[in-house]
């Protein structure tokens, strides 16, 4: 069959050069085409669902939202995992699919059952979908800036939310713009509780009067005349003075008791949920672009870096943008360095057919193959949707010398037949006739190549994600390669390969060579048995360093960027969590290395950030190496940076962006090794945190060890006694309307100002609710008029509680976060095993799990052990 190929080739010559150049000018155009990102997508199929309680804290939110959610979310067909975050007036829910589900039916069946459940959450309480977007979404960063500080934080907030933002999530490929820091601008009603009992006024006469001061409506059309009129109302609020001016009820006089006759209407900021800063010089608000899952990441970033420069001109005056963390740098920069690999392999295999056929006409037959077989390669990696990355790239890249080899055999056996015939036959019946006697032996040989990378095609979820793009690619290369040495390269060799050829000893490198080989051949067949012993001996001298291997997942890739990402102490306010992280970007911005330094604090507003404040995520954009110190390394510029932040009360953590993204989406792990610990209760899991940290750090390579600490949020419990209150005709429900208003903060309305928007937020003054005593002496306003104080309703009192609790498949979960100094994963993981099983008692319905890139680690090895 494959000698009919080859006479078929030869026979219609003309037709094989065609297709071929077709072949080579769909490749460029396929590789043009392709998405470029720096790695492959690592990400799970993954649906975030975020439901927002306002004022409430996290206990309240998992057992009302969380909890819910979490258990519905499991029935979903396909779902692997379920992953709970339960924050202070925040809920969010990562379901995690198995391999192969479509990502958009996996979103269209979370909505369905999503339905079905709001139902059962409070009031009030919405879940909505997160951004389509995976692990590596977060492909630019940028922050507004006022040097001239004519504008200050509140609206700079207002210009990204209500102008940027919608300005950049037009752009093709942007999945969601997320604001973070600055300050929301919010219209503040705070109401004077003796004021109120002066007039003898509820507070729910206040919160109606508010809601029904604001809005419009429509009163269908009238005829006049000959036209026809729209009819509408005009009562929206406007402003302060609008609020200010709302009546409450009519006074005796007949003179009506206005808003602003018992409460302070102001302008102030929403309670933060994120803080950024810009190089410790003090906050700013910043920007996070997410990519669409499957765009070309270059594109979305090349379109965004456009619209800002289109927008500049447009902002306020001394109002710029500043470019905090660019992913295209990596992406170019990646990209550009394969190439120039593909095409340095490719020279220098064209230098070596040179050398050794000593023909250029010979060579060409070789070196003009070659490109047609690797821009081939790119046609299948484009129809199939692999993006160009270090992986798909890279396996090709691996493949240039073995595609080139079998054409050299078969020049070299049509020089053997020039050698003894001369020119006497017809080049094209010399390239048949030697094509013919290696062709087949060839080809099979190739395919003997292709699928010798099979057993990484069993690999699954992360680890599959990671290698199949360079085992594909590497396939698809060798398997047109030999398709190519059958058909397109005897065509060749019959097109450039004429005349009479010098024999093979003519090359003086080639007699070199056999000089050089002859001797020791003939040596080791005259004493085979001696051989053979000195192999099994050389090959057993290898099981001491194989024992001694260390193993990780994959190599660190370094990205142009570093994350710092250290942990708090629980419970730290925002003032304080800001003027640390001001601190710490101070601190690192001192270092040489370092360009800039972004830090946030916080979590971003977007479904795909599950951090809180005693969590920073500050991306350290790094100076080119060639502007480094001499003799700096990556591993010591971060021993540095670990010395220069080593402050109290914080446990540093530095890794990469991408692969940082990617592993707390599909993890939550934000260090490269994890443990999760899985209790009946929070103070179990919590002591069990305590035991293996304190282990872990005794341990040899371990670099730094934190746990969560469960227990570290401050409660205020008010303890509502039914009785007393049930004794002046209240209820729960009439306590914890007053609580969650007066003390809590409740937003009312908003106020429209052209395409703006901005909350009324109603709540007492802050000197009656910053401490329990002035909390106790809040009014409870009763059916019958009276108003009573909240400390004769219910006990206070302050405790200690979880500042956010996770769950995983519905089940309470503690994390420990670990970061290794080397890069043996799997002998650590080994040791902490062996020095926990020692030391740690794991009490009755606790289980430990290993998580981070361990768990690919071991799919990898359970994988391949079973395919080999």
């Amino acid at each position: 069959m494959i000698e009919r190929v080859i006479g078929w080739s030869i026979s219609r010559k003309y037709r094989v050069l065609a297709l071929s150049l077709c072949l080579l000018a769909w490749g460029v155009y396929s590789l043009a085409k392709s998405p470029l990102d720096a790695i492959p997508d690592l990400s799970d199929t993954q649906v975030i669902v975020r439901a927002v309680d306002p004022g409430q804290p996290p206990t309240v939110v998992e057992n009302q939202v969380t909890y819910p959610l979490t258990t519905a979310f499991q029935t979903i067909p396909g779902v692997r995992h379920v992953r709970g975050y339960s924050d202070f007036g925040n809920s969010l829910i990562y379901i995690l699919f198995k391999e192969g589900v479509d990502p958009y039916w996996a979103r269209t069946r979370v909505l369905e059952y999503l339905n079905q459940v709001e139902g059962k959450l409070p009031p009030g309480v919405r879940a909505t979908l997160g951004p389509d977007a995976s692990g590596l979404g977060w492909v630019y960063e940028y922050a507004l800036v006022d040097p001239t500080h004519h504008h200050d934080l509140s609206e700079l907030r207002t210009l990204q939310d209500w102008f940027l933002k919608f300005k950049l999530q037009s752009i093709h490929g942007v999945a969601e713009v997320a604001p973070v820091g600055g300050m929301v601008k919010e219209y503040q009603v705070e109401v004077d509780p003796k004021k109120l009992l002066a007039f003898h006024l509820p507070l729910s006469r206040v919160e109606r009067a508010i809601r029904e001061a604001n809005g419009e409506t429509g009163g269908s059309v009238a005829d006049m005349g000959e036209a026809r009129y729209m009819i509408r109302t005009r009562g929206y609020l406007h402003s302060v003075s609008d609020i200010r001016n709302i009546p409450l009820i009519r006074g005796s006089s007949g003179v009506p008791v206005r808003l602003s006759d018992v409460a302070w209407v102001h302008l102030g900021p929403e309670l933060r949920e994120g803080i950024a800063e810009l190089d410790g010089e003090g906050e700013v608000v910043g920007g996070i672009v997410i990519a669409r899952s499957g765009t070309n990441a270059l594109h979305v970033i090349e379109g965004v870096k456009e619209r800002i420069r289109e927008l500049a001109p447009l902002l306020p005056p001394g109002v710029r943008i500043v470019t905090t963390y660019d992913r295209s740098r990596l992406i170019k920069k990646s990209i550009r360095n394969l190439l120039e690999k593909l095409l340095e392999e490719s020279l220098a295999v064209s230098l070596v057919c040179l050398l050794f056929l000593s023909r250029l006409r010979s060579s060409l037959v070789a070196i003009l193959s070659l490109p047609v077989g690797i821009f081939a390669a790119f046609v299948l990696m484009a129809r199939q949707g692999l993006t160009a990355n270090i992986m798909s790239l890279g396996g090709i890249a691996v493949s240039i010398g073995v595609m080139v080899d079998a054409a050299i055999v078969m020049i070299e056996n049509m020089h053997k037949h020039q050698e003894q015939d001369g020119a006497l036959e017809s080049p094209w019946v010399t390239a048949a006739t030697a094509a013919r006697e290696v062709g087949p032996s060839l080809f099979f040989s190739l395919l003997v190549i292709t699928v010798s990378f099979l057993p990484i095609f069993a690999l699954q979820e992360q680890e599959g994600r990671l290698f199949k793009p360079l085992a594909f690619t590497k396939t698809y290369s060798i398997a047109i390669a030999a398709g190519l040495s059958v058909t397109l390269v005897p065509v060749l060799m019959g097109l450039l390969i004429r005349g009479k050829v010098p024999p093979e000893s003519s090359n003086p490198i080639n007699r070199f060579l056999v000089f050089l080989y002859r001797p020791v051949i003939r040596w080791v067949l005259g004493h085979s048995r001696l051989t053979l012993l000195l192999a099994g001996l050389l090959l057993a001298t290898a099981i001491v360093p194989i024992r001694h291997l260390g193993t990780e997942f994959m190599p660190p890739l370094y990205e142009g960027d570093l994350l710092y990402m250290p942990t708090l102490t629980p419970g730290i306010s925002v003032g304080l969590s800001a003027h640390l992280l001001q601190i710490t970007d101070r601190l690192i911005r001192t270092v040489p290395e370092v360009s800039r330094v972004f830090g946030q604090s916080g979590r971003a507003e977007t479904a795909t950030d599950s951090a809180h404040f005693t969590m920073f995520d500050t991306v350290v954009a790094l100076k080119p190496r060639d502007e480094w110190r001499p003799g700096m390394t990556l591993s010591l510029l971060k021993d540095e940076l670990g010395r220069v932040v080593s402050l109290p009360g914080i446990s540093n953590i530095w890794t990469m962006p991408i692969i940082n993204r990617v592993n707390m989406l599909s993890t939550g792990i934000k260090s490269p090794l994890g443990i999760k610990v899985t209790g009946p209760d929070l103070s179990t899991i919590d002591r069990v945190d305590r035991e293996i940290q304190s282990v872990l750090r005794t341990l040899h390579g371990t670099a730094s060890v934190y746990a969560d600490q469960l227990k570290g949020g401050r409660y205020i419990e008010i303890d509502i006694h039914r009785e007393r209150a049930g004794r002046y005709g209240l209820d729960v429900s009439d306590i914890n309307r007053m609580v969650r208003t007066a003390i809590g903060g409740e937003t009312l309305t908003t106020i429209i100002q052209g395409r703006e928007r901005f909350p009324v937020n109603l709540r007492y003054p802050r000197d009656d609710r910053s401490s329990l005593s002035a909390i106790g002496a809040s009014l409870v306003s009763t059916p019958d008029g009276g108003q009573i104080p909240l400390s004769r309703l219910a006990t206070l009192s302050i405790e200690d509680g979880p500042t956010m609790i996770k769950t995983e498949n519905a089940q309470l979960t503690g994390w420990i976060y670990v970061d290794i100094k080397g890069g043996d994963l799997g002998g650590y993981v080994d040791r902490a095993r062996k020095a926990l099983a020692r030391s740690v008692s794991l009490p009755p319905g606790t289980t430990l799990a290993w998580s981070g890139q361990y768990a690919s680690l071991e799919r990898v090895r359970k994988r391949l052990a079973f395919v080999l």
